[in-house]
């Protein structure tokens, strides 16, 4: 039998799934709220019949990356790891979002650049410093203006923002439903999640 009559293409998931594999990828500084929008975005689609998965940054820091530091080329690295998982799960038909500072645009870029065309969807979590600080869950930029923390993004290291996200989240402004609302909508709108379905044709 040839190899070829023997692979499964990500086209047959689609067909099977009635939807398509996906990136979605939260960007931007701690306590912005990504973990909270990537849990809440994971509890809607799942509930919705969807295979998701939220691929953390603390989780990946634990385990596959937890032999790499803050300097810019271990972020790098880290997210270049990050980057291949998300691959392979959206490659198996899952709906992945990630949950990751990822400070510098070419680092997101390399990601954006390993997915296929409307495979990747960048937002852009936005939240002012003062009100991250403020927030502060684990009391990081205390820290980190304490001098206890070095290359801290945000404060001793820096965060570029996206030029052109494909979605940004104020969440200064926007609470939690709004934010999952708005992305729904934007996957819908690229019929991913099944919105705009893969019809089987037998």
């Amino acid at each position: 039998m040839k190899e070829s009559l023997r692979t499964v293409r990500a086209e047959e998931r689609a067909l099977r799934n009635e939807y398509s594999g996906v990136v979605v990828w939260l960007t931007g500084l701690s306590a912005a709220g990504k973990t909270t929008i990537a849990n809440a975005l994971e509890r809607e689609l799942f509930d919705e019949g969807r295979q998701v998965y939220v691929l953390d940054g603390d989780k990946m820091r634990q385990g596959l990356c937890s032999d790499l530091d803050y300097s810019p080329e271990s972020r790098k690295e880290n997210i270049r790891r990050a980057g291949e998982v998300a691959k392979l799960f959206a490659d198996a038909g899952i709906v992945c979002i990630t949950a990751f500072i990822s400070p510098y645009r070419s680092d997101r870029d390399m990601v954006r650049a390993m997915l296929p065309s409307g495979g990747f969807l960048e937002v852009f979590v936005n939240a002012p410093l003062t009100v991250c600080e403020r927030r502060d869950p684990k009391g990081l930029y205390a820290k980190a203006r304490a001098g206890i923390i070095k290359d801290f993004t945000g404060i001793s290291a820096p965060y570029e923002p996206p030029f052109q996200p494909e979605l940004e989240l104020r969440t200064d402004t926007m609470d939690v439903a709004a934010c999952i609302a708005a992305v729904v909508l934007e996957l819908k709108k690229r019929g991913k999640h099944g919105a705009n379905p893969v019809h089987r044709t037998t």
